[in-house]
């Protein structure tokens, strides 16, 4: 059975660093995509960061320049580093694998997610 497990989060203050790691199990990781999501109190789940199976990425504006998503295929590990951490990027941050056969049949797991609460 696909399990994704996050680690990593915390209370950090702002400005500060936190690397979140997200470890795959079950069969899956090289030919998926994997992202980070995130969910404050009150919102919407958003997307973060992705980091497709061939090693590209993309980042929310929001976090462009701060965070960087990157992946050990041989540790079936993917992270998310966050730099310069302010407090509107407190949330629990969900780590996803997805995949699209070429018939369409799709694949989508979600870890448990993990606490990022940035305050001073």
């Amino acid at each position: 059975q696909a399990q994704l497990v996050e680690s990593g989060g915390g209370l950090v203050q702002p400005g500060g660093s936190l690397r979140l790691s997200c470890a795959a199990s079950g069969g899956i990781f090289s030919t998926y995509d994997m992202g980070w999501y995130r969910q404050a109190p009150g919102k919407q789940r958003e997307r973060v960061a992705v980091i497709t199976s061939a090693g590209a990425t993309q980042s929310a504006d929001s976090v462009k320049g701060r965070f960087t998503i990157s992946r050990d295929n041989a540790k079936k590990t993917v992270y998310l580093q966050m730099n310069s951490l302010k407090p509107e990027d407190t949330a629990v941050y969900y780590c996803n694998a997805f995949r699209r056969t070429p018939d369409a049949t799709t694949y989508d797991y979600w870890g448990q997610g993990t606490q990022v609460t940035v305050s001073s």
